[in-house]
């Protein structure tokens, strides 16, 4: 009987020491071996990335408050990290897959992410965010199902479709990063994939024979959730399915105000979940279609994914034209109209059992104001860079929160201006000081040529505002300050700005950038750095035991850490599956 309640307490020791707060809650771990592919999504062969040889890679179907355990296995021939896009890392920007908290994961290593979703539902995606490397693919679906207790505000869907769009260069993402290097546009790009693969061939002119298209099949009289994912370089897509209405329900974790859309403007990174009802005759199959916006449309005809909805029932092949883009050529409100008619659920259960609306956003304090300003690309030093409110992030070759904990002088400045620069540009690791428990106003002012997107890790924030011209204090007045959109990644028009309001409960370094892969690389970008000044594990995580060592603390990296987290994702469960053994013991005896 001692000892058994010896070894119990011993194990629960150990258990604690290695889970944390983690122990309750189920793990689940996939395996992803990162590698070059040959493929030709628009007929043409190339170098593309996959995931387990998939492009695109496999889907990660976890539920709220899981364990997630990822081991990377890099086969590519450069460094790599694994971006978590919209996966708020609570505690634990260790985490995140960027360069300003981890250091990349080398060639023919492997390495082990180790996260908790906590208090998250909804419709997120990974992807490579090293060196453009998602110009060559490597994303992948990240849902996080409601727990069981929780309703979610929509009968159960009849299936689950997760669908991926994004612009595509038959270039190599190496010959796309060498034009950049050399001050040149990327230009045009060469089409749309829908989940990887070309156009179905609906004009005969524009797209060539042998071309593989997505061929997505339904049952009739069912409705489906469908989750499209903007995965692509810089090009926004409008999306549409035919003679089907989409009524959109959830976007980036939070849920909507359900209604329906003929089509929807999808920006670079950003991610929507609509109910679609298979409610028409099946005469022919449907076209699923993604076209560029913004853009000269007759120049850009062939930068068009086509896909095809194809019912079991169906009588026949897709033909004719396909559903046409808004005609809003000369209405530049239309779309900035559509992205403010996305509201927040505030009745509806999220994460949690509460409304989502019992978080008050409109009536707290704001505390600090930062205005982040972006321009068109510029020279630097002889260098073209991009800029946010004139400065352009280097990326130290020590990450910033592996500075801190190692107390690494002169890796970052803790200086970003609150309001753009005056004078010439300067290109320097210039980071946000952001306050624990702060709340922050963004305003992202975009006086750029083209449409940019901006995300920011850790956090949703809640888009408040957006309109055309610049930004002023009277511009707060239009705020929507009830039921604006919780999310991680906002839309900025040309000549337009969008405000967004943020809690700062997450401690840790968090990325804010331009999704717009060509101005990201460039360095348009930087990170909110939140610190507990009590520094305690309850509000931050340890460094990870498997933390990988770069720039000044090169020298601590030891071969033997990479493997060892793998092991010790399995160790918990046998550890946790031990506690119980032994507390069972303890009642029989």
């Amino acid at each position: 009987m001692a000892f058994s309640k010896a070894l119990f307490l011993f194990l629960i020791n150990i258990s604690l020491f290695l889970t944390f707060s983690y122990a309750t809650d189920p793990f689940v771990s996939f395996d992803f071996e990162v590698s070059y592919i040959t493929a030709s999504p628009l007929g043409i062969p190339q170098q593309v990335i996959a995931i387990n040889g998939d492009f695109p890679g496999p889907i990660i179907n976890v539920t709220t408050n899981n364990n997630v355990a990822v081991n990377v296995r890099n086969k590519l021939d450069e460094s790599l990290l694994i971006h978590w896009s919209g996966i708020q890392q609570r505690r634990g920007s260790w985490q995140d897959g960027v360069l300003g908290t981890n250091c990349p994961i080398p060639s023919k290593w492997n390495w082990t992410y180790n996260f908790q979703v906590k208090d998250q539902i909804g419709s997120f995606f990974y992807f490579p965010s090293l060196h453009l490397q998602r110009a060559a693919g490597g994303f992948g679906g990240f849902i996080i199902n409601n727990r069981a207790i929780i309703p979610i505000p929509f009968d159960t869907p009849y299936g689950d479709i997760v669908i991926f769009i994004g612009d595509w260069y038959t270039r190599n993402h190496t010959d796309l990063r060498k034009d950049l290097d050399d001050g040149k546009d990327l230009g045009m790009p060469d089409g749309v994939l829908i989940n990887g693969k070309g156009p179905y061939r609906y004009n005969d002119t524009l797209v060539p024979d042998g071309i593989d298209f997505e061929k997505i099949e339904v049952h009739p009289g069912k409705t489906y959730r469908i989750r499209v994912h903007n995965v692509g370089v810089s090009t926004s897509l409008n999306f549409r399915i035919q003679s089907h209405n989409l009524l959109l329900a959830e976007t980036e974790g939070s849920y909507t105000v359900q209604q329906n859309y003929t089509s929807l403007d999808i920006h670079v990174g950003q991610s929507y979940s609509f109910l679609l009802t298979t409610d028409q005759n099946a005469s022919t199959d449907y076209y699923i279609v993604a076209s560029a916006r913004f853009v000269n449309e007759s120049r850009w005809q062939r930068v068009t994914g086509v896909g095809i909805l194809h019912y079991t029932n169906s009588k026949g092949n897709a033909r004719g034209p396909l559903p046409p883009a808004p005609d809003d050529q000369f209405d530049k409100t239309y779309s900035m109209n559509q992205a403010r008619s996305i509201r927040w659920n505030v009745s509806a259960s999220g994460a949690r059992p509460n409304p989502q609306g019992s978080f008050r956003y409109g009536s707290i304090n704001v505390t600090e104001i930062y205005v982040l300003k972006n321009k068109p690309p510029e020279k630097i030093g002889g260098k073209r860079r991009a800029t946010l409110s004139g400065v352009s992030f280097v990326n130290p070759s020590t990450p910033i929160r592996l500075a801190d904990q190692f107390k690494v002088k002169g890796v970052y400045k803790l200086d970003f201006p609150t309001k753009p620069l005056t004078g010439p540009p300067r290109a320097e690791t210039s980071v946000i000081n952001g306050t624990y428990r702060g709340f922050m106003e963004i305003i992202l002012q975009n006086n750029d040529t083209k449409m940019h997107t901006y995300h920011l890790s850790g956090y949703a924030f809640f888009v408040v505002g957006m309109d055309y011209g610049d930004w002023s204090d009277n511009s707060r007045g239009t705020y929507n300050k009830w039921d604006g959109i919780a999310r991680s990644t906002t839309q900025v028009y040309p000549g337009a700005w969008t405000a967004i309001l943020v809690s700062l409960d997450n401690v840790g370094v968090w990325n804010i950038r331009t999704e717009n892969l060509d101005s990201w690389y460039l360095g348009q970008e930087t990170y909110i750095r939140v610190v507990n000044p009590e520094a305690t594990n309850k509000t931050e995580l340890p460094m990870p035991v498997n933390a990988l060592f770069c720039g000044a603390l090169d020298k601590m990296q030891k071969p033997q850490h990479i493997a060892s987290s793998a092991q010790l994702v399995k160790g918990k469960k046998f550890l946790t599956w031990l506690m119980f053994v032994c507390a069972l013991i303890i009642i029989l005896h």
